[in-house]
């Protein structure tokens, strides 16, 4: 691979910032190359945005043939050692998020992870969260298809009494899922309600559609004390989420219907536009 350095100097020079730019510019790893980090890659090419991707982690030996230029391969989570990176992004599923995290943030890298699904393991939580003190690093969680994720953090300062999510999704949404063992997704009539209980529960009987159901939980009151709703409606034809929530600040409602990347019908394209939110509010001097 070419050594990322060789790139143009229009690309990565830290004097080559973007209009509404700081003057700096920020090197990312990736940790997979599915069709979220993909989209995040070419938004943040398109947007000028003084980032360089200077890594990607897959699990295969080959590198991609697609991966931006300059880029490194990389396959196990040792190899970060080998490049220079202000900060590690997983969106490659939650079996990721312990191996590179520990890689990241114990090297003092700044770790963001997608899949936040994998943080009902509270050990785990627990563990990363002590190693980016440990090494004057931060470990963030995005709000993925969610919105209004930091105003339920800044609820939760005065203390929340209850917060509830609830997901709908057309039948074939659900499927592949353990929902196809719970209802008839093929023959519904009607919105089902097929799976309540709490978030923790939810994270793990449904890893890959709970991450956002993590995210409230984390931003709240906690995956035990977080109700979460899923319903199958043969009525809709988006993902939508429903947040409501109550404390001492007032009360909250938080409806989000997301449409799908085009390169993954299961993935909300919101989740792809918060990373390259959070990315770029690393090096803009006015953040919202």
């Amino acid at each position: 691979m070419s050594d990322p350095d060789s790139a143009s100097p229009d690309s990565t020079s830290p004097d080559s910032a973007s209009p509404g730019s700081a003057a700096t510019r920020l090197d990312v790893a990736l940790v997979g190359w599915g069709a979220i980090a993909k989209a995040t890659a070419r938004l943040l090419h398109e947007r000028g945005a003084a980032i360089r991707i200077v890594a990607v982690a897959t699990r295969g030996p080959e590198p991609p043939t697609d991966l931006p230029p300059g880029a490194h391969h990389l396959t196990d989570p040792a190899d970060l050692s080998t490049v220079h990176a202000d900060v590690v992004v997983e969106a490659a599923g939650r079996d990721s998020v312990a191996p590179w995290g520990r890689a990241a943030l114990g090297a003092g890298v700044d770790f963001i992870a997608a899949s936040v699904s994998a943080l009902t393991d509270t050990e785990l939580h627990a563990s990363l969260t002590a190693l980016a003190g440990a090494n004057n690093a931060q470990f963030q969680i995005t709000p993925g298809a969610l919105a209004g994720v930091d105003g339920l953090v800044a609820a939760n300062v005065m203390g929340l009494y209850d917060v509830r999510h609830r997901m709908v999704k057309p039948p074939l949404a659900w499927k592949g899922t353990p929902a196809e063992e719970l209802c008839d997704l093929e023959n519904l009539t009607e919105a089902t309600i097929f799976f309540a209980g709490t978030a923790a529960e939810a994270a793990t009987m449904f890893p890959k559609n709970a991450n956002v159901a993590a995210t409230t939980a984390l931003a709240g009151v906690g995956l035990d004390a977080t109700a979460v709703e899923m319903v199958a409606d043969p009525r809709v034809d988006q993902n939508s989420h429903e947040i409501t929530a109550t404390g001492a600040f007032g009360e909250m409602s938080i409806v989000v219907r997301n449409l799908p990347l085009p390169d993954n019908p299961k993935s909300s394209a919101l989740t792809a536009l918060s990373l390259v939110r959070l990315l770029e509010n690393r090096i803009t001097p006015f953040v919202v």
